[in-house]
């Protein structure tokens, strides 16, 4: 089956990568670095907020299975989209929220998208989510990859992050490849 890109940043990877793992026709999801300017980041880099990247999943997915309009459906909706450089206590330029589109149409959909989700005043405020053309993934570290899933008891992923896929299970369990984890 043919497959394509997703890179959408909204705050902590880990956040975004464990509520997309778990999607009917998602294939692959890696956490990692763009939108910025320096090479070969590392995560102490992106952590001081100077290099530009944002933390970013690049969601590898079937658009017959499950399209990028769904994507963001779920994104825009698993994340505050209206807080600049800001996820709750997580706050610098590399928690901003992002999509970085790969082709005109991803660009077009994101638009219509942003247009749709900001006139049914879904959130209080303006959605502020950058839209850049995306240029380069930086792969992050082995140990932020599957970060959910290796350490579901540590007490970030039980206050931040389970929250957020009882949500998606809550809000939108048909499109999840199974219900328990």
């Amino acid at each position: 089956m043919e497959t394509d890109l997703a890179t959408l940043g909204g705050g902590c990877f880990w956040c975004i990568e464990a509520v997309f793992s778990d999607l009917k026709g998602v294939v692959r999801v890696e956490s990692g670095y763009s939108g910025g300017s320096l090479p070969n980041p590392k995560y102490e880099d992106v952590c001081e907020g100077s290099t530009g990247h944002a933390e970013v999943v690049q969601i590898t997915f079937t658009p017959s299975i499950i399209s990028f309009k769904q994507l963001l459906e779920i994104f825009f909706t698993l994340h505050d989209p209206t807080t600049i450089d800001k996820q709750g206590a997580d706050i610098g330029p590399q928690y901003r929220s992002i999509i970085l589109y790969h082709n005109v149409l991803q660009k077009e959909i994101a638009e219509k998208i942003i247009m749709s989700v900001n006139s049914a005043k879904i959130w209080n405020a303006p959605i502020v989510t950058q839209l850049e053309p995306f240029k380069i993934f930086y792969l992050a570290e082995d140990y932020h990859q599957n970060y959910f899933k290796s350490n579901s008891e540590q007490p970030y992923c039980r206050a931040i992050i389970a929250p957020k896929v009882a949500k998606l299970r809550s809000q939108f369990g048909g499109k999840l490849r199974t219900v328990e984890r």
